[in-house]
């Protein structure tokens, strides 16, 4: 039976590609989907991407987890630096869970040191651009199978 992957993406990662490449990348979020749909493909999961500005949102997204997704990649982007309400929500979920980050949060400023959703993931995956992506891919292959 093929496993469900939820990926949830936080506020601005819509405007990747012209946000701050220099940091960020060049990668659209478009580009990152694609390539991870590619690599769920060789694990025989599939791929429920999804992005919000919004933090109820994605909240609400993550909630579809308890009956719909197998497992969960977030890069909540600045929530992950303030958000209890997503904490929360992946802790009633109960679902194994990969932080993403593009950037390495910890040779940026302080305030980004600290991570709510670490607290609650099975790990992170931080400064290896869209591939910290295809490596929670395996990652989650691993702590599925």
């Amino acid at each position: 039976m093929t496993k469900s992957i939820l990926v949830v993406n936080g506020p601005n990662l819509n405007l990747l590609g012209t946000r701050e490449p220099e940091i960020y990348g060049a990668e659209t979020l478009d580009d990152i989907k694609f390539k991870m749909i590619e690599k769920a493909a060789e694990h025989d999961f599939t791929i429920h991407f999804v992005q919000s500005n919004i933090e109820g949102e994605l909240v609400d997204f993550i909630q579809t987890a308890r009956t719909d997704h197998d497992a969960i990649i977030i890069n909540a982007g600045a929530f992950t630096h303030t958000s209890v309400a997503i904490m929360d929500a992946l802790q009633a979920v109960d679902t194994p869970t990969v932080e993403v980050h593009l950037s390495n949060i910890y040779k940026r400023e302080e305030f980004r040191h600290k991570s709510y959703i670490s607290g609650v993931a099975v790990g992170m995956i931080a400064g290896f651009g869209s591939l910290g992506y295809l490596m929670a891919v395996d990652a989650i292959d691993d702590i599925l199978n």
